[in-house]
C-alpha cells in the first residue's frame, strides 16, 4: 500500500528547468510542501521521493489526513493500524535506503 501510494504520487510530479542553469524544481500537486530542487533531473526526482516519504511519515505521526492518490488511502484508522506501526514501517523504509546501511 505504501509503495503503491508513493509510486502513484511520483507519477503526478511536475518538473521545471530553473532559469540561469540553476537546475530543476519538482513538486507534487495537492501535497502541500512536497517539493524539491537539484542540479539534475534525476537528483531532483530522488530528492522529491525522499521529501514525499518524510512528508508522509510526519503527517501520520501528527495525525494529519493524507490525501487519497489514485484511490489509495493511507488513513490508518480505516486500516485498523496504530500510528506507531506505520511510523515504524516508514522509519524502516528510510533506514533501508540510507547509505549508512549499505
Amino acid at each position: 500500500m505504501l509503495t503503491a501510494y508513493i509510486n502513484a504520487a511520483m507519477q503526478k510530479a511536475h518538473y521545471e528547468i530553473l532559469p540561469d542553469n540553476e537546475g530543476y524544481f519538482g513538486k507534487i500537486e495537492g501535497l502541500q510542501g512536497v517539493w524539491a530542487n537539484a542540479n539534475t533531473l534525476e537528483d531532483c526526482r530522488e530528492e522529491l521521493r525522499e521529501v514525499l516519504e518524510e512528508w508522509i511519515l510526519l503527517g501520520i505521526k501528527m495525525g494529519h489526513t493524507i490525501p487519497l492518490i489514485d484511490g489509495i488511502d493511507l488513513d490508518i484508522k480505516k486500516h485498523n493500524l496504530r500510528r506507531g506501526d506505520i511510523c515504524l514501517c516508514l522509519l524502516n523504509l528510510k533506514i533501508k535506503r540510507s547509505p549508512l546501511w549499505g
